[in-house]
């Protein structure tokens, strides 16, 4: 299967809201709402789409069933229906694990596996390239001079930069990790080049996927001889680097990688890689992995209720040999019958399978095919809806507020030099009780020097302390830190990471050393693990005796064990002792790792849970709910009832408030809340505070109503609070509900809602009839629902309550 289109991308700020369009052809049994604006859909959802009718193997151009195939069928999106394609000229042989790919108006098909698997003569791989044109139906092969790549199947291709790319695949007799390239824009002009790779070029493999996100390919485990990987390695294009992506730095707790696995597929949208099926461990898992390539995270998404109704299965079992070849000689690996996590006869979610096929159109995914049992091909089709919600900003604002420094109200004081480094009361106080206290110290000797001088007031804001308004940055002296490393642990309060070492070099993890120092005294258990992995990741041959030595010097006794470990190991010991570096360690230091080779000590485990410490959304959360409020330095009035912020972390969030701190800021220090002319409720008030603070998205319908414009109004980096609220109101508007919806419809002017919510009030109006609320909804309310149920009933209606009276 190949697919052409980008993904639709999520629109980008605007300065003025989009109009709100409702759907009013509702029925009597309607009792949600249908929203039709804004280019995002907002529930990760499968659904099960018409099977093909006779089996094509995986692959939208030929494939492996009863024979090999060379047919070309098509799949219409919009209308659901399956039909053979019309195709004119000499079509590729029939082949099977060759790619295909699109590129502008054309299909390219490239290599395979190809002969007469019954009779088991002309088998062989391919390494032809041929052009499907969609437009006239035409099958034409590129014929170009020079040298070619080898004869491949079970290869990646992608296209990039208006240029086919192979990477990696099976000869027949070996796998391979070569990568070539074609331009496809002029086949009279282009020819085949070999890419001279570096950096951590992958294991040569086969059955492997590739995708194209963010300029950049990433390749996903696969079979690497008898060994299968779970890496995830990424190719930056333009200077030709492969680089692994470690996994290593994840905090303990973090979602993992997928299984190891091969026969699977990847896809790319937006900023995510999407990796399903694929045979994992003598399993078929069905789970759908997802990869965020901006913070570097796993996590297996979680689909939609509705993605589970009634539909009969389709599965076709084909009259195949005994054991359906994959790739020729030692490749036949389709023994795998457990299947993990199956779905259930009344699902729309895939079963797993692998050796299928999947393709990215506009904002979904289509699979398509595989084997899901064994010798069982499938000739079912999936739509899996994307959910292209805006990623969540709240790491990346609060880390551009520590790197400019805006807002700054306070300064360390650090170690013998008195180095000096600045931050925020705000953020530092809510993530480290340690530096808290001293905090508080500094502000208890302040007040006592500011005692009684003539131009301090009461604040009244941040408790009992006395604070002068043109007050100098308030100065904490930590004679226990160095500059450099407290600055890499106050960029982890702001965004709960740290910057991965540079591989093999030595002063990086000397200094992530100092910050696990740091991270021990503070009492940040959060910092401590991700020190630790960071270091256990990075030890290596050239670095591990510095590193065990420093340990040493530093007390950092389950680094200097992991290092002795290394040391003593068999593949490592005689090559660490013959370095110089050896020749300078402390006695005590050689004869612990003498001793650790002669006797290694008894592995111990403990029961005992590790302590990961809180996240920034945790802490964060804790402060807005009160752990912040003697720290408050804002007053929020809402309605002129006034509720203590900060403004630090309104700045780091909202442009609106950044601008208005930096420029015009009141001298009361009392700010008025509206969202543009409309006053939010309460409940709304503290949800997009929860928002502000710590991201949370969950609340009431109602509250979605009055927060939709939030996002254009107050700056926020972009509209992912704007998509909840539209998810929240097409899910959520019930008849348990609908007075509150209707009553925040009416305070925010939204009169198509209220329009919407009086339709479903009319036509439920026994069930209304009986909430609590309508007793307390307002006179002109009371009216409006009156006035719609008399335009409700006809006038047969009324001529049988008149006869009835």
């Amino acid at each position: 299967m190949a697919a052409a289109g980008a993904p639709a991308g999520v629109a980008g700020r605007s300065k003025v809201a989009p109009s709100v369009d409702f759907d009013h052809s509702c029925s009597d049994s309607v009792e949600y709402l249908t929203l039709n604006f804004g280019p995002f859909e907002t529930v990760h959802r499968w659904r099960r789409l018409p099977p093909c009718d006779e089996f094509v193997g995986g692959r939208g151009f030929g494939g492996l069933g009863k024979t090999m195939l060379n047919d070309l069928l098509r799949f219409d999106v919009k209308d659901c229906s399956w039909c053979r394609a019309f195709t004119t000229g000499t079509p590729p042989a029939p082949r099977y694990h060759h790619s295909a790919v699109v590129y502008g108006s054309s299909m390219f098909v490239f290599g395979g596996y190809t002969g007469d698997i019954y009779s088991n003569s002309n088998l062989k791989n391919k390494n032809d390239l041929f052009e499907y044109k969609f437009a006239t139906g035409q099958w034409t092969e590129w014929k170009t001079e020079g040298r070619l790549p080898v004869a491949r199947s079970a290869h990646g291709a992608t296209v990039y930069s208006d240029k086919l790319w192979i990477f990696a695949g099976y000869d027949g007799n070996a796998r391979l990790n070569d990568m070539w390239t074609i331009g496809l824009q002029d086949r009279e002009l282009t020819c085949w080049e070999e890419i001279e790779q570096s950096g951590e070029i992958p294991p040569s493999c086969c059955n492997f996927p590739v995708a194209v996100c963010k300029d950049k390919m990433f390749v996903f485990s696969g079979q690497s001889g008898a060994k299968i990987t779970n890496n995830l390695f990424q190719f930056e294009f333009k200077e030709k680097i492969w680089t692994r992506i470690p996994t290593e730095h994840l905090l303990r707790g973090s979602p993992p990688p997928p299984q190891r696995r091969y026969g699977h597929t990847m896809v790319a949208f937006d900023r995510h890689l999407y990796v399903f099926g694929g045979a994992a461990d003598n399993t078929l898992p069905n789970e759908l992995h997802c990869y965020d390539v901006d913070s570097q995270t796993w996590e297996v998404i979680q689909p939609s209720p509705d993605s589970e109704v009634s539909h009969p299965e389709v599965a076709e079992r084909v009259s195949a040999p005994e054991e359906a070849p994959s790739l020729p000689s030692e490749e036949h690996d389709f023994g795998i019958t457990t299947v993990k996590q199956p779905p259930t006869a009344d699902s729309e979610l895939p079963s797993g399978r692998l050796f299928h096929a999947a393709a990215v159109i506009s904002d979904a995914m289509y699979i398509f095919g595989g084997t899901v049992d064994n010798n069982i091909r499938s000739g079912e089709m999936y739509r899996f809806q994307f959910s292209c919600y805006p990623k969540c900003t709240l790491h990346e604002d609060y880390g551009r507020l520590w790197e400019n420094r805006q807002f700054s109200d306070l300064e360390f004081v650090l170690g013998e030099k008195e180095e000096r480094v600045r931050g925020h009361t705000a953020i530092v106080t809510a993530r480290c009780k340690w530096l808290k206290k001293k905090i508080m110290q500094a502000r208890e000797r302040l007040k006592q020097v500011n005692e009684g001088h003539p131009t301090c007031q009461k604040d009244g804001i941040g408790g009992n302390v006395k604070l002068c308004r043109l007050q100098p940055l308030l100065e904490v002296p930590i004679r226990e830190a160095e500059a450099q490393p407290f600055e890499v642990l106050m960029q982890f309060l702001y965004t709960d990471k740290i910057k991965y070492p540079r591989k093999g070099h030595v002063q990086d993890v000397l200094l992530i050393m100092d910050v696990y120092k740091l991270a021990l005294n503070f009492k940040l258990s959060r910092l401590e693990q991700l020190c630790l992995q960071y270091i256990e990741a990075s030890v290596d041959l050239q670095n591990v005796l510095i590193v065990c030595e420093n340990a040493n010097k530093l007390q950092l006794d389950q680094l200097k064990e992991h290092c002795l470990n290394f040391v003593v190991k068999e593949s490592h010991f005689n090559q660490v002792i013959m370095m110089k570096e050896f020749e300078h360690l402390s006695s005590s230091l050689i004869v612990e790792i003498v001793r650790r080779k002669q006797q290694p000590p008894v592995r111990t485990h403990s029961d005992q849970p590790l302590d990961i410490g809180t996240s920034l959304i945790q802490d964060m959360k804790a402060y807005l709910e009160g752990a912040g409020i003697e720290f408050c330095d804002i007053i929020l009035l809402l309605d002129g009832h006034p509720r203590p912020a900060h403004k630090a972390i309104l700045a780091a969030r909202s442009s609106y408030f950044e601008a208005m701190f930096r420029s015009f800021m009141p001298e009361d220090g009392q700010v008025n809340i509206s969202i543009g002319e409309m006053v939010p409720s309460k409940q709304a008030f503290e949800s997009m505070l929860r928002y502000i603070y710590y991201g949370e998205v969950n609340m009431p319908p109602e509250d979605s109503l009055y927060l939709f414009a939030a996002p254009y109004y107050y700056g926020f980096s972009n509209n992912r609070l704007q998509a909840y609220c539209k998810q929240n109101l097409e899910m959520n508007v019930t008849v348990e509900n609908v007075l509150q919806i209707l009553e925040a419809a009416d305070k925010t002017q939204a009169l198509d809602m209220k329009r919407h919510c009086l339709h479903i009030i009319v036509h439920q109006f026994t069930k209304v009839s009986k909430l609590p609320n309508l007793r307390s909804l307002s006179q002109p309310l009371l009216l409006d629902i009156i006035e719609s149920l008399a335009n409700h009933i006809s006038d047969k209606q009324c001529a049988e309550l008149g006869s009835d009276i």
